[in-house]
């Protein structure tokens, strides 16, 4: 039964983004622009890690549109609360745990579509990468997105007004981007910086990443990455799980 109504639930909100195409182009834009308008300064510049500059700023790109979208899903839980959406699916004998799953993998399945089109986009203006690496890069932003997806629903759940939701999700992203590395690597920073950066779960994904990416994926940083972005998703699938049991959703 768990599996029915996951499919059901993914479904239905499957088919809802895949008929706005604008929403899906419009979502990868910003790190679009990145790779076109920054990509090209980085050419040639040694960024203290393997392979070019391309291998070094792609998978930053791909976990930066895995994480500013999948921390803002919870947008989608305070519209349907007040729409009453929520209100009419608990009165369903849906399982709560498929609610949530429905919508991560749905979460999932967007940012890994376009992080297609944004590879694609990459290769044309001069990345090389195996395509192992390339489909482990994408195994990553997907439990990323499933990880902060979790956490995200679960925060809208609890805070239910846009005007709470959105400047404690800004508190968060920011913070994430500039300590994990995702534009450069955190090495080229001061030491004390690096230092505060392995405080921050993102950074073992970025640097797993960036292995990957030029081929290495028997690495400590791999070990790490892999550990740390499962064990993420865990604890945040099972944290949302928790919020939507107890919130009746």
């Amino acid at each position: 039964m768990l599996l029915h109504d996951t499919a059901i639930i993914y479904g239905r909100y499957l088919r809802q983004s895949l008929r706005s195409r604008f929403a899906l182009l419009f979502g990868v834009l910003m790190p679009l622009l990145y790779l076109v308008f920054f990509g090209p300064l980085l050419t040639g510049l040694p960024l203290g890690g393997r392979g070019d500059s391309w291998q070094v700023l792609v998978p930053g790109l791909l976990l930066q549109l895995g994480l500013f979208g999948a921390l803002f899903a919870g947008f989608m839980i305070i519209m349907e609360n007040g729409q009453g959406v929520v209100e009419r699916m608990r009165v369903t004998p849906v399982s709560r745990l498929a609610l949530l799953l429905g919508r991560v993998l749905r979460e999932a399945t967007v940012f890994v579509l376009q992080a297609v089109l944004l590879v694609l986009a990459a290769v044309a203006m001069g990345l090389r990468a195996p395509l192992a690496g390339v489909l482990i890069g994408f195994a990553f932003v997907a439990l990323l997105t499933v990880s902060l997806a979790s956490l995200s629903y679960a925060l809208a759940m609890k805070v239910r007004t846009p005007q709470e939701f959105g400047p404690l999700v800004n508190a968060v992203s920011m913070p994430s981007m500039l300590l994990s590395g995702l534009m450069l690597p955190m090495t080229l920073g001061p030491a004390w910086l690096n230092v505060l950066s392995h405080f921050m779960p993102f950074r073992y994904l970025v640097d797993a990443m960036r292995d990957a990416y030029v081929g290495a994926y028997t690495t400590d940083h791999m070990l790490y990455g892999v550990l740390v972005a499962v064990g993420f998703a865990v604890l945040a699938v099972t944290v949302g799980t928790r919020v939507f049991r107890t919130a009746g959703a």
